[in-house]
């Protein structure tokens, strides 16, 4: 998987916080060359009670139980993970990886947050 670097993806978890997790999806999947996948609130079948959102392969959906799924970074991107891995490669669909690359964008974003409040206070 190609790297972003951290202010990207600080911007990205911004756009899903701000409410913008469409065009955080359409930006990330310039970045790697896919299809955009399709975020909706909805269940499937067998998944209605155990999870907050599931990715459908042979759909390209990112199915939300609810639509503030929509705007927790890390949900979104633990499935935008499950996508690309769909489309760049062999699909493992493993939990442990889609949670480390959430959890990268999660710590740049955090990191990034810190060093400007540092620069503000200085000023």
């Amino acid at each position: 998987m190609s790297d972003i670097d951290d202010l990207t993806k600080a911007e990205i978890v911004a756009l899903i916080l701000d409410k913008k997790t469409e065009q955080a999806l359409d930006w990330l999947s310039k970045l790697y060359k896919v299809d955009v996948p399709q975020i909706v609130v909805g269940t499937i079948k067998k998944k209605r009670r155990t999870v907050y959102a599931v990715y459908v392969v042979q759909e390209k959906k990112i199915y939300a139980s609810s639509s503030e799924i929509f705007y927790n970074p890390f949900v979104v991107l633990h499935e935008y993970y499950h996508h690309i891995r769909s489309k760049l490669g062999t699909h493992r669909g493993s939990e442990k990886h889609a949670n480390m690359y959430a959890q990268q964008f999660i710590d740049a974003y955090i990191h990034v947050m810190k060093k400007l409040n540092q620069a503000c206070l200085k000023n």
